[in-house]
């Protein structure tokens, strides 16, 4: 199987979920030492990850960011938008190495 994460539009919580999963594994990143810095339990974490629909978006939002993953909302079909606080750091947070 590969690890690599499939990077692009994600149109589901499903989808953003497993792309995490995929990409914090592929950074080694235990689920207990992903959940401790990003502040929730790895019981949040696991549905995230599962694709829970109800997942609280402020964490879903500190979690993405402190794995350095960000969110891009645009319009379907256009190229990729430049973000203002494109980075972790730059909205408050230290991303994982």
């Amino acid at each position: 199987m590969d690890r690599t994460p499939a990077y692009g539009v994600m149109r589901t919580p499903g989808e953003l979920g497993r792309l995490a999963r995929r990409h914090r594994k592929a950074r080694r990143i235990t689920l207990e030492t992903a959940s401790a810095l990003c502040n929730v339990g790895a019981r949040f974490l696991s549905e995230f990850e599962r694709g829970k629909e109800t997942a609280e978006i402020g964490k879903v939002m500190e979690a993405l960011a402190i794995l350095g993953l960000e969110v891009v909302v645009q319009p379907r079909g256009s190229a990729r938008v430049a973000n203002a606080a494109s980075t972790p750091s730059e909205a408050g947070q230290e991303p994982l190495p």
